[in-house]
């Protein structure tokens, strides 16, 4: 985006009440289930409208967020949100909750996309993306505290986010209006950069998604029906988790892009698969909390290096609004995808499954880290445009150490400036040399070409 906003809180803001909703998944489609005497699969079906919903609002608002400025859509989206989500909490009927859903998740979807390319906006995307994380992993936390000794049935877990994209309103007014780009920008229908990277990022990011979520969707089911535990044990570990996430989230956020971005998403990638085994094939509450407190400190870390990964594609966000809207959809398709696997193979299957699903995604997006400038600098690394950097030249030839960034300094972006060209005249350039010979400095001739 061309206009920078001075505070990242209201980005922060808009982007905890887009992602409520996918947090609160699991209580949401057990609820559903219980209360409205939906199958697990029918359950699991509403949760991906949401989801689908949410993400078909992404694709919508890709690129277009720099046109309309970021308010009135981050307004029209928690409107709608609000709406939705608080017509579901009143609706009895099933295919009126089944409506309401759609609507409250195109909502979400509107609020979560314009969060996306404020945060791309921002001098250091990392760091937003790890605070909208670190609030919505603590709101989510409190409702999962909070929302089993309410009771209430399907309505309380929909009235709650609606109440949050009320609560979220005001810091609109502090959000980016329409923006006229200057004769310098680039057009608003320019050439996405990045475009390889881009779609590798964005498809293994779908990939990704589908996997937690489809685990994440069920996880209820496994402590509650595997486990044997209650609504309200699973209510303290899903608490527990989130609170262990919030840890991984300021760990992400103090770390920074001190080691680059491929280390922390290809490692915890890898500890991600593992902990969605654990998981899924609990039959206690110590391996059932173990599994779910591990992968929820984990998975917002590396959700925060590829959210931050993708705003650097691209400074004005159309890459963080696509890759997003295509995890939009993994996640969207995740419920429904550990309904039936679960239902068909049971949910230690599922788990190897979703576990191996997970391993394969982690190679091509770590490429895409590593290629992108995901890593610290090297001496003598310099950032070229649209290619890979290049490293160890100025350690090869000798350069002065002062002359090149400091040993794990992150990447600095380049800013184009528009020259006005004008004619050159040969004669006065000359090549540089001492003592006023024919190699003599002309530093000053052409100053009235200038």
């Amino acid at each position: 985006m061309s206009s920078r906003p001075r505070t990242a809180w209201p980005v922060v803001a808009v982007f905890t009440a887009g992602y409520l909703a996918s947090y609160l998944l699991p209580t949401i489609v057990g609820r559903l289930s219980a209360h409205l005497g939906l199958t697990a699969a029918q359950a699991g079906l509403v949760g991906s409208a949401l989801l689908l919903s949410s993400a078909s609002a992404g694709f919508t608002l890709a690129g277009r967020v720099e046109r309309y400025g970021s308010r009135t859509p981050a307004r029209i989206g928690l409107v709608l949100a609000a709406l939705g989500y608080g017509s579901a909490a009143l609706a009895g009927s099933v295919p009126l909750v089944v409506l309401s859903v759609v609507v409250g998740g195109f909502g979400s979807g509107a609020a979560t996309a314009v969060a996306a390319a404020g945060i791309a906006a921002q001098r250091d995307p990392h760091r937003t993306s790890s605070l909208g994380l670190l609030t919505v992993s603590a709101t989510a936390g409190a409702l999962y505290l909070t929302i089993p000794h309410l009771g209430g049935g399907h309505r309380l877990p929909f009235a709650a986010v609606a109440l949050v994209a009320l609560l979220v309103w005001p810091a609109t007014a502090r959000l980016n209006g329409p923006t006229v780009p200057e004769e310098s920008a680039s057009p608003l229908t320019g050439r996405l950069p990045h475009r390889r990277s881009g779609l590798v990022l964005a498809g293994g990011m779908l990939v990704w998604s589908m996997a937690q979520n489809a685990l994440w969707g069920v996880s209820s089911r496994i402590g509650i029906t595997q486990a044997g535990l209650t609504e309200v044990t699973v209510g303290a570990v899903f608490a527990a988790a989130l609170g262990a996430g919030l840890l991984g989230v300021m760990g992400a956020g103090v770390l920074g892009a001190r080691v680059g971005r491929a280390v922390p998403i290809g490692l915890g990638t890898v500890i991600i698969s593992g902990s969605i085994v654990l998981s899924s094939s609990a039959r206690d509450l110590t391996s059932f909390a173990t599994g779910e407190i591990l992968w929820n400190t984990v998975y917002p870390v590396v959700l925060s290096y590829l959210i931050g990964l993708a705003a650097s594609l691209d400074v004005r966000g159309r890459w963080a609004v696509l890759a997003g809207s295509a995890s939009s959809v993994g996640v969207a398709c995740g419920p429904l995808l550990g309904s039936v696997l679960s239902e068909e193979a049971g949910y230690p299957a599922m788990g190897l499954i979703l576990g191996a699903a997970t391993l394969l995604v982690a190679a091509p997006v770590t490429a895409v880290a590593l290629h992108t400038g995901g890593r610290p600098l090297v001496p003598g690394s310099v950032r070229r445009r649209g290619g890979a950097p290049a490293a160890l030249l100025a350690a090869t030839t000798g350069s002065l150490s002062g002359a090149v960034p400091k040993l794990g300094s992150p990447e600095q972006p380049v800013t184009e400036l528009r020259v006005r060209r004008r004619r050159l005249v040969r004669s006065a350039i000359r090549t540089a040399g001492p003592d006023g010979g024919p190699g003599q400095s002309n530093a000053y001739a052409s100053t009235s070409d200038r």
